[in-house]
């Protein structure tokens, strides 16, 4: 079992910066990818960046240039900073994570998801 614990979220004014962890533990050898959905009130859950164990990124195209995702592969932690924030980015922020365990099986992890909500 792998546990996916995010951090960071909260009410900022469009302009101002958040900046997002997700940590997971338990069970895991890799993890790849690891990234960050949103889901926004009465709009579906979309990808919004990920990174590969290798380093390679995927951004939505609507906050390339604003949002940057990194990960630390020793601990197994996603981060996403987010710069420019505008009130269309507000929503429930969820961590997600596809870990390889020790029956190496790739199984898909979701957190509780951290709300971000940007002030106009």
């Amino acid at each position: 079992q792998v546990q996916l614990v995010e951090s960071g979220g909260g009410l900022v004014q469009a302009g101002g910066s958040l900046r997002l962890s997700c940590a997971a533990s338990g069970n895991i050898v890799i993890i790849n990818p690891m990234g960050w959905y949103r889901q926004a009130p009465g709009k579906q859950r979309e990808l919004v960046a990920s990174v590969s164990s290798g380093g390679n990124t995927n951004y939505a195209d609507s906050v390339k240039g604003r949002f940057t995702c990194s990960r630390d592969n020793a601990q197994n932690t996603v981060y996403l900073q987010m710069n420019s924030l505008k009130p269309e980015d507000t929503a429930v922020y969820y961590c997600y994570a596809r870990s390889l365990n020790s029956d190496y099986r790739y199984m898909d992890y979701w957190g509780k998801g951290t709300l971000v909500t940007v002030s106009s």
